[in-house]
């Protein structure tokens, strides 16, 4: 339930908004004075403030700075535009004129609450995606990464193109979130397009957009992914796997700040920052003719070159139980530790796959660890004679699922199968239903 207060010297009129709003289901306090009000408690506790300009002692426009982040609904007598424009200028979200309309105060509160708790949504979204995908602290003190994060501090700033190089898996679309959060772009979008997924007969008009009729099937207009990032940052990871004519449109994108969607006559106006990733060798390919070298000169501006993990040894440790607590989270299981062999393991592999390989095998370790300790078993890694200590590191996680249900169905309930894959029961049934997996029933 929303607490609103409602500051308004005159009694009747104060009475009477916290009836209105009472009718709503709102929590609703009241106050003659900014005095009384602050004298009754932290402004921080109340989610909205509706208070009158003209009150005994400090006025209305006062209190909108002592309110801090909570927002702040101006009344008047005095419906000018003057007033109306000082009250938004001092950070009031609204205004409402006296006398004013019973369904025009409900409307204003509501939108108010309304956007006021979508801001505390984003940020306690924002706060957990960092906490995930850390953006200013990327995991890892070795050399080389402290020559990637003197190149993000650098770079990141600017508008400068940037090209991220590194072996699949080891976490380009995560510098490249990076640059994006620590430049002035931070609050526009940041649109990320795998290249590689998007089929060559399409992404012409996925990337630029099409008008209609530009092709059969194209009933209707349609804006594509670089204008969607219009004011902010856009990120091609694979570029390499960008068709020709398709490189042709974006190295005028980067030219001359415009785009023409495909069956277009005329171009429109775009203000992006590119971001380029790939793990290919890109003067390779302009040798073969697969890629344009004039794009690749306008794209490499800046170069941010990821080592791979079996380069960074010293950071393994602190990387992996990094992981650990963010799978632990994700999967809604109790704090985990590795054990001594689990760790010995992890720094003696040889981890191809990289970051991504490294987080797969702890998430599935914690999906098959009973206890608190994920042990080198449950990692099912090659030991450092290069052995197989188990076949299951090439399952994916749906085979994984589907392999430990079967094996364990037979001896455990649904609730006991559900705790030990760190879901619900509920999660675990709509699992079983997506996957056709239903429970074999016992013969006997």
């Amino acid at each position: 339930m929303a607490d609103v207060l409602i500051i308004e010297d005159e009694t009747i009129i104060r009475q009477a908004i916290m009836r209105l709003l009472e009718r709503d289901g709102l929590h609703v306090t009241g106050a003659e004075s900014v005095e009384e009000a602050l004298a009754n408690g932290p402004l921080s506790h109340h989610d909205l403030i509706v208070a009158d300009i003209r009150l005994p002692g400090r006025n209305g426009m006062d209190l909108i700075e002592a309110a801090g982040d909570v927002p702040v609904i101006i009344m008047t007598s005095y419906a000018s535009v003057r007033s109306a424009v000082d009250a938004m200028r001092r950070g009031a979200v609204d205004y409402i004129p006296k006398p004013f309309d019973n369904d025009e105060l409900r409307m204003t509160v509501e939108r108010a609450l309304r956007e006021h708790t979508l801001q505390r949504q984003n940020a306690a979204l924002r706060a957990q995606i960092d906490a995930d995908y850390p953006v200013t602290g990327i995991v890892g003190h070795c050399a080389p990464m402290q020559g990637v994060f003197e190149r993000i501090n650098r770079v990141a700033p600017t508008d400068t193109t940037v090209l991220i190089l590194g072996e699949s898996g080891t976490g380009k679309e995560l510098v490249a979130r990076s640059l994006h959060e620590q430049s002035h772009r931070r609050d526009g979008p940041l649109i990320a397009v795998n290249c590689a997924s998007i089929p060559e007969t399409l992404i012409e008009a996925e990337l630029f957009g099409h008008e209609k009729g530009a092709f059969t099937g194209a009933e209707r207009a349609r804006e594509g992914l670089v204008e969607a990032a219009n004011g902010g940052t856009l990120f091609l990871d694979e570029i390499a796997e960008l068709p020709t004519a398709a490189q042709g449109r974006l190295l005028r994108v980067l030219q001359e700040s415009e785009i023409r969607r495909v069956g277009a006559s005329q171009s429109r106006r775009v203000d992006i920052r590119l971001i380029a990733a790939t793990h290919q060798d890109l003067p390779a390919l302009i040798r073969v003719g697969d890629f344009r070298d004039d794009l690749y000169f306008r794209i490499n501006v800046m170069e941010i070159r990821l080592p791979p993990l079996r380069e960074r040894s010293e950071d393994l440790p602190e990387l992996a139980q990094f992981l650990l607590e963010k799978a632990c989270r994700r999967l809604n299981r109790p704090t985990m530790a590795f054990s001594k062999d689990a760790l010995v393991q992890i720094q003696a592999h040889h981890w191809p796959g990289n970051v991504r390989e490294l987080e797969n095998v702890i998430e599935r370790a914690v999906i098959l660890t009973d206890g608190s300790e994920v042990s080198a078993s449950d990692l099912a890694l090659k030991d450092a004679d290069g052995d197989p200590a188990a076949e299951r590191m090439d399952l994916s996680l749906e085979e994984y699922f589907r392999a430990f249900v079967r094996t364990h169905e037979a001896a455990l309930t649904e609730t006991e199968l559900a705790k030990r894959l760190g879901i619900s029961r509920k999660a675990l049934w709509e699992r079983r239903q997506r996957l056709g997996l239903q429970r074999r029933r016992q013969a006997g």
